[in-house]
């Protein structure tokens, strides 16, 4: 099966990363894992986690909470990674969370590093990327990079969580994030319950 490529970048919001990579090896789904520098940063803050190396197979496991035996890792400046080459067959992209520094270079074809690179090979050859923003507020400028890669095909799914789920807790929350991105992908789940309609008729219907 071929992998799906994830990276975290230097956003807010960690976890939704680190779910939806459990939940991709959960349902023995390959994955291609690029995480940023920045996010290495942001996961010693939010995690509390210190990954002194991008490929580490026990850090990754202490990072993602389970088996990471269907799982590679690159550093984020290895341009000799697989991934940097369109050539390598992959399911698609998302990267989770998106920072606008690399929503912009994405949408500049600009590649600073091996996730820019790997996001321009998932775009050139046809392929599904997905990313998922996280910071509030937007500018103009964000706007207009997330319309321009939006009518390039690019799937735009900012963390907005929904709550007619009845999430009560921070995991139910990552878990619905998670599973909206899933979602993007066409992989079936039970991240969260599905709307099936309102319990209660209209007053007026």
């Amino acid at each position: 099966m071929k992998p799906t490529v994830v990276a975290f970048t230097g956003a807010s919001g960690i976890l939704y990363g680190v779910r939806l990579v459990r939940a991709l090896l959960e349902v023995q789904r390959p994955v291609a894992l690029i995480i940023s520098e920045a996010a290495r940063l942001v996961i010693r803050e939010e995690l509390g986690i210190s990954m002194k190396s991008y490929t580490n197979r026990e850090a990754l496991s202490e990072l993602l909470g389970c088996e990471t035996k269907l799982l590679s890792a690159y550093a984020p400046k290895d341009f000799s990674a697989p991934v940097a080459s369109g050539s390598y067959p992959t399911e698609g992209m998302i990267i989770v969370p998106c920072s606008m520094g690399t929503l912009g270079a994405v949408a500049s074809a600009v590649s600073q590093n091996l996730i820019h690179r790997a996001a321009d090979c998932t775009l050139k050859e046809g392929r599904r990327l997905i990313l998922v923003p996280r910071e509030t507020p937007l500018s103009a400028l964000h706007l207009e990079n997330m319309l321009k890669l939006a009518r390039l095909g690019v799937r735009i799914v900012p963390a907005m969580p929904g709550f007619y789920s009845g999430a009560q807790g921070l995991q139910e929350i990552v878990d619905f994030m998670a599973g909206k991105i899933l979602d993007q992908m066409e992989i079936p789940h039970a991240l969260y319950p599905r709307w099936t309609g309102s319990l209660t008729p209209h007053e007026n219907a």
